[in-house]
């Protein structure tokens, strides 16, 4: 079973549309509905690879009701944490040349007593979990050490997290030494504060954050592939991608295919690739079934193209 973990979930949003211009009407060739935030999208992965999971998140108004009843419909436990205010609500624009435009509100304000509730909510679950998940931006009322109390409480308690978030809450949580941390290359550069360039760059920044506590470094790095460095050596790994037509919720994809094979290693990196190759094909952020995948055309190799450019610089 897998765990995860989303403190700000959301009602997603997502418009396909031709082109975006300011100012002009535009008319939607596409419309969808789901259940957002990155623990909840690993939790859909999860349940799309015929994994169980449970989903701990913080719910409140309609939005909140809605999402519970998506998650429910999808073969999700839900475990929900009732708070007063309502769970925000999330627009993306995917344009048909796969530029994504994402509008994205801050969320609830979470009181002492419903943050409290949140952890116990994780403690009363993850009981027989193989992995926790902990994915996404904090609401207001958490403050950047939240991840690092409930990374240490995981790892007290015996289990394995991995986690998905940026800025000053994954530098905080660092101390803590996180099993995985899955950073793209713009929080992988933000969390070194330099610029990346190549994927020597983004390797150079995966070995600063494992010696900075990370016990592993997931990196996605868009089309240029991604990245596993642990202990036992770095992978490279790619897939062909004929177009992509949204890229919601591909890195949440990625990290649920790296755990449901295990978490660690080469083949654990193959199965990321597949999934976030299969992500980026679908609409909205339809996760990928197992029919959607494509393991034949994944590469994987320790040889690391260093002067490979990244899609523009990160950071």
């Amino acid at each position: 079973m897998i765990l995860t973990v989303t403190p700000n979930p959301s009602l997603d949003r997502t418009y396909e549309v031709p082109s975006l211009d300011r100012g002009e009407v535009v008319r939607a060739t596409g419309e969808r509905v789901d259940p957002g935030g990155k623990g909840v999208n690993v939790s859909r992965a999860v349940a799309a690879a015929g994994r169980r999971t449970v989903a701990v998140l913080p719910l409140g108004g309609a939005p909140g009701a809605l999402v519970a009843d998506l998650l429910d419909a999808q073969g999700i436990e839900v475990a929900p944490v009732p708070v007063t205010g309502a769970t925000r609500s999330n627009i993306a624009l995917a344009e048909a040349d796969g530029v994504l435009t994402k509008i994205n509100a801050p969320g609830p304000d979470l009181t002492p007593a419903e943050q409290e509730n949140l952890l116990d909510t994780v403690r009363r679950h993850a009981a027989g979990a193989d992995w926790i998940v902990c994915s996404g931006s904090l609401p207001r009322g958490l403050g950047p050490a939240w991840y690092a109390e409930l990374v240490a409480r995981v790892h007290a308690a015996g289990l394995r997290i991995a986690l998905d978030t940026s800025g000053p809450a994954l530098l905080a949580a660092l101390r803590e030494h996180p099993d995985v941390v899955k950073p793209n290359a713009e929080e992988l550069a933000e969390a070194v504060g330099r610029p990346l360039t190549t994927v020597g760059d983004a390797l150079k920044a995966a070995e600063d954050l494992r010696e900075t506590g990370a016990r592993a470094v997931l990196a996605s790095l868009g089309s240029a592939g991604q990245l596993l460095v642990d202990a036992d050596g770095a992978w490279y790994g790619t897939a062909p991608v004929a177009a992509v037509r949204s890229n919601v919720g591909a890195g949440d994809a990625s990290l649920a295919g790296f755990l449901v094979a295990g978490g660690r290693g080469p083949d654990a990196l193959a199965s990321a690739v597949a999934h976030g190759a299969a992500a980026v094909c679908l609409p909205g952020s339809v996760m990928p079934t197992p029919g959607d995948l494509d393991p034949a055309a994944v590469t994987v190799t320790p040889d690391i193209p260093v002067d490979r450019p990244l899609d523009g610089a990160a950071g």
